[in-house]
């Protein structure tokens, strides 16, 4: 890979790509705190975009700019840092390394091309690093592993690559490795080189590198090479090889840069950035970036996601074609209280220009509170998003990624396309959220603004689903993880002004009559003028779970004219809404009207309806009345190693474990399961926790059961209907 350490810099301007062959869309992934924003920002510093690499304690990064992440130091947010490296533009989309983050994870895997996964030598491979790995395979990404923080005490380069090829498979071999004086980290040796690059006086200088390093340099290069030439396309190379003779270092990086596009090949580099009071310095920069510029694949080289007429019709391939058809996708939204909506968009074909129009489309999300709507808007300024930054551009050619002003319905995943040919792309998947976190405004004037605040964090998150219950009257949040909700609960409050405070969350149980009972319902009101008269008699009885309701009319001689019949049935539904017990709906029951009374002047629609509400209450005193819970069955994915702590807790909670099934390869178990809704309100939580944060699930709503005597007595006390 060629030294271009001669780079032109990139002071107060926005890199513009003349060509796609010349831009790099490249996500950083990787677990919190392997230290991806501090790359980032040396990255920036290498190529001339600021003058001085900012830090994350200090609250002075470029892509950790939102004042959440500032305090809480991690990122939260996707965020762009484009920069140029020769005649080459990279968007490099600094992703959040957290779980509860994945929406903006996936949307930055969604704008990239290639992703460059960071690892600590300090940390090694965690769950979630695995994870996001074998999405990438699934959809044939190119990848390239960095390694940081060997310069740390207990940084473990050679440990980290071991761990890294276990994980990884063979494929993951290293093309440097990181070289000290006994003081610290000085420099890379180049295996295919043969060459040390010396760090030590802050310069990169090319030299031998030491007799000590030989041996290493010998074995670690035959492996490299083995593992080139077995991706090669040229089938010639491996006799050449096995033969003896001595292949062109130039030949091999060729075919290793095809490689690593095609996304068979993952060469591992090491980087040191020194941070905090951390001195030394910062090494691996240039070799980074070649492989990026030179290993990474173009736009050109990365297949399009498949589109399809809004109208209907076919999905079909796109080309990234800047004379194409425009076809662009919204990867993240930012609604700014002063500056309004702003949207980071991939331009997949086409050219995006300002003042011009657009179809903007978006489908497919209508559960988590995103509607589906086509619309055409009127495109605002672009420009290249610097962190908090916008440099005004003139036009995004395909290829390329840019934010678009004054959007208005444009929403995370929506496809923009020309209006004469309005076209949706493929959406990309994401996660449910699955912990409910019920709040309330503290205050009028907080809720009058509540509602206009959700609406823009939901067209902001897609992993975001807002849930107004009207059966238990609260507002829930049903978000992604621990972390997401105190950000988003953070965010109304520092972005929107809304104080909100949570409450404990009301899990919708039913009511059910635990027998056959008789009752009497007699409205009788006498003040003077037209009085009000109904007397009723039903007979109750329960009916097997999701029966529903039943009326029956048994009046004889009618005793109960016809026309007021309907009215005692309305009666009785309105109480059985109310509830008799605790004030939960009612299920499940058949109503027998078999007597009652009317009178030829006094009797109403009215009466016979409060008469069939007071009947339905008088027959529930008679017997015991029964909660009934939710069940869900629940399909929980682990890690082998994990499935005994799993199975026991799910028992631990009144669940009832059908089976499991092996899921090969991968060593991963699917666990299914009934368990109460009650059981797994925080069940997110606590399975991340349980799983060091591999494992996912799934729950639908499955019936109602009998609520536990002691935990319906419970809830009785503290609900209990006047």
């Amino acid at each position: 890979m060629t030294d271009r350490a001669n780079h032109p810099g990139g002071h107060g301007r926005a890199p513009e790509a003349g060509r796609p062959d010349r831009v790099r869309n490249v996500a950083l992934v990787g677990h919190s705190g392997a230290g991806k924003t501090t790359l980032t920002e040396a990255l920036l510093a290498a190529t001339g975009v600021v003058q001085r690499a900012g830090k994350v304690e200090d609250g002075t990064t470029v892509s950790d700019f939102d004042d959440v992440e500032v305090r809480q130091q991690r990122s939260v947010n996707l965020a762009l840092a484009p920069f140029e490296y020769g005649d080459v533009k990279v968007n490099l989309i600094d992703t959040p390394g957290y779980a509860d983050f994945v929406g903006d994870l996936r949307a930055g895997l969604r704008a990239a091309d290639a992703a460059l996964f960071v690892v600590s030598a300090v940390d090694g491979v965690d769950g979630l690093t695995r994870m996001l790995w074998e999405e990438c395979a699934a959809v044939s990404m190119p990848r390239a592993v960095v390694v940081t923080k060997v310069d740390q005490q207990r940084g473990d380069f050679d440990d980290t690559l071991l761990h890294l090829q276990d994980a990884f498979g063979e494929g993951v071999l290293p093309c440097y490795f990181p070289v000290s004086d006994g003081d610290g980290l000085t420099g890379l040796i180049g295996l295919l080189t043969q060459r040390c690059l010396d760090y030590s006086t802050g310069e990169r200088v090319e030299c031998e590198p030491d007799a000590a390093y030989l041996d290493r340099i010998a074995e670690q290069r035959a492996s490299l090479i083995e593992g080139i030439i077995q991706e090669s396309e040229d089938e010639s190379l491996m006799e050449r090889y096995i033969g003896g003779e001595e292949i062109d270092v130039k030949a091999l990086i060729e075919d290793l840069e095809k490689a690593v596009a095609r996304g068979s090949f993952y060469p591992v580099l090491a980087t040191s950035v020194p941070h905090g009071q951390q001195p030394g310095p910062v090494i691996g920069m240039a070799e980074l970036l070649e492989v990026v510029t030179e290993a990474f694949p173009s736009p050109l080289e990365h297949s399009c996601p498949e589109v399809a007429p809004v109208a209907g019709g076919p999905p079909r391939r796109i080309e990234c074609d800047p004379d194409g058809p425009l076809v662009a996708e919204v990867v993240k939204t930012v609604s700014d209280p002063y500056v309004g909506r702003i949207s980071m968009v991939r331009v997949f074909s086409g050219t995006l220009r300002p003042d011009t129009t657009v179809h903007v489309s978006g489908h497919g999300l209508t559960d988590r509170g995103h509607e589906d709507h086509d619309v055409d808007e009127r495109v605002g300024a672009l420009s290249s998003p610097l962190g908090k930054t916008q440099r005004t551009v003139t036009e995004c050619r395909a290829g390329d990624v840019c934010a678009v002003a004054k959007l208005n319905r444009a929403e995370t995943g929506d496809t923009l396309s020309d209006p004469a040919n309005p076209l949706v792309m493929a959406p990309w998947t994401m996660p449910d959220p699955l912990l409910p976190v019920a709040i309330r405004a503290r205050s009028k004037a907080d809720e009058d603004k509540l509602g206009q605040a959700l609406g823009r964090l939901v067209a902001e998150d897609p992993t975001l689903r807002l849930e107004n219950n009207a059966e238990t009257r609260q507002l829930v949040l049903w978000c992604m993880g621990e972390a997401h909700a105190d950000v988003l609960v953070d965010r109304l409050a520092s972005r929107y002004g809304v104080e909100v405070e949570r409450v404990d969350l009301r899990v919708p149980l039913r009511e059910t009559f635990g027998g056959r009972a008789e009752g009497l319902g007699r409205h009788v009101k006498q003040s003077g003028g037209h009085g009000q008269y109904g007397i009723c008699h039903i007979e109750v009885e329960p009916l097997p779970s999701g029966e529903g309701f039943e009326f029956m009319d048994r009046i004889v001689g009618g005793v109960v004219p016809r026309q007021f019949i309907p009215s005692v049935e309305k009666g009785v539904r309105q109480q059985m809404e109310r509830g008799v017990a605790a004030g939960y709906p009612l299920v499940d029951i058949r109503v027998t009207l078999r007597d009652g009374k009317a009178h030829s002047v006094d009797s109403s629609d009215m009466a016979f309806q409060a008469a069939g509400a007071l009947a339905l209450k008088d027959a529930a005193s008679k017997v015991p009345v029964l909660l009934l819970e939710p069940v869900d069955e629940v399909s929980v994915l682990i890690a082998d190693e994990y499935m005994g702590a799993v199975m026991s807790d799910l028992t631990s909670r009144r669940g009832r474990v059908l089976g499991t099934e092996a899921l090969a390869p991968g060593g991963r178990t699917v666990i299914r399961a009934e368990v109460p809704q009650l059981e797994i309100t925080r069940y997110a939580i606590d399975l991340r926790s349980m799983s060091q944060g591999t494992g996912s699930f799934h729950r639908s709503f499955l019936r109602y059961e009998p609520l536990p005597s002691h935990l319906a007595d419970k809830v009785a006390a503290e609900e209990k209907v006047d």
